[in-house]
């Protein structure tokens, strides 16, 4: 059954894009549950997670056809041309090869149990290193519409985790993300509890809207903790 999404209300946010960001992240969607579905082996690394996402799925050209996102670059780590922006994911459509700066990005965070309502745990590093910088315009937002995914990395509630994450956006003032509609639960992934969406003012005090996807990737991660990892 296909969902029909009303994004009516996010007037400052073109309704074509949105709509074309949201098949994109359908199909980071569909990609998350091939990669459950193979039970690929995954360190507990943040990095090592996104590019086994995006170089083993995302442009994987036989799943980009059968996902319909043939028409879609997706880049790692890409510097930004006008920020000292370093992004995790840029993806680039038929528009960017027109307008160089029409890409959407999509910044990955890990997340666990630890410290979930404190300044020094992974969920206040999803503010501080995540939302913020799209706020503050280190990461560019050409379409005014943006996305963070959360690696989950523990077995968590994922709601409660979300009540979290809101939490912390009252309580870390000197990152402040002029919320304007904390994380709320979104429809345009079928079957798909853990998607939300957010809007914020950035410095520039333009609305901006952020995607969240809650991908557990809990049971395929081989290694608890990336402190004792050795370096190759």
């Amino acid at each position: 059954m296909k969902i029909k999404l009303d994004v009516s209300n996010y007037d400052y946010i073109n309704k074509n894009y949105a709509k074309e960001f949201q098949r994109v992240l359908r199909g980071i969607y569909v990609c998350y549950k091939k990669m459950l579905k193979d039970k690929v082996k995954l360190p507990n690394d943040e990095n090592k997670i996104r590019n086994c996402l995006v170089i083993d799925y995302l442009r994987n050209d036989r799943i980009r056809k059968n996902i319909d996102l043939l028409g879609f670059q997706f880049e790692i780590e890409s510097p930004e041309d006008n920020t000292n922006g370093r992004v995790d994911i840029k993806i680039c459509t038929l528009k960017t090869f027109v307008k160089s700066a029409a890409y959407y990005i999509v910044e990955c965070k890990r997340l666990d149990n630890e410290n979930t309502k404190g300044n020094t745990g992974l969920n206040a590093k999803y503010i501080k290193e995540g939302i913020y910088r799209f706020v503050t315009k280190k990461y560019s937002s050409y379409h005014r519409i943006n996305a963070m995914i959360g690696f989950i990395v523990e077995n968590m509630e994922i709601q409660k985790n979300k009540d979290n994450i809101n939490f912390l956006l009252n309580k870390l003032s000197d990152y402040n993300c002029k919320t304007t509609k904390y994380l709320s639960e979104e429809i345009f992934i079928p079957d798909f509890e853990f998607h939300y969406s957010s809007e914020h003012k950035d410095i520039e005090n333009k609305n901006i809207m952020l995607y969240h996807l809650m991908l557990d990737f809990s049971k395929l991660i081989y290694q608890k903790s990336i402190k004792n990892t050795a370096k190759t």
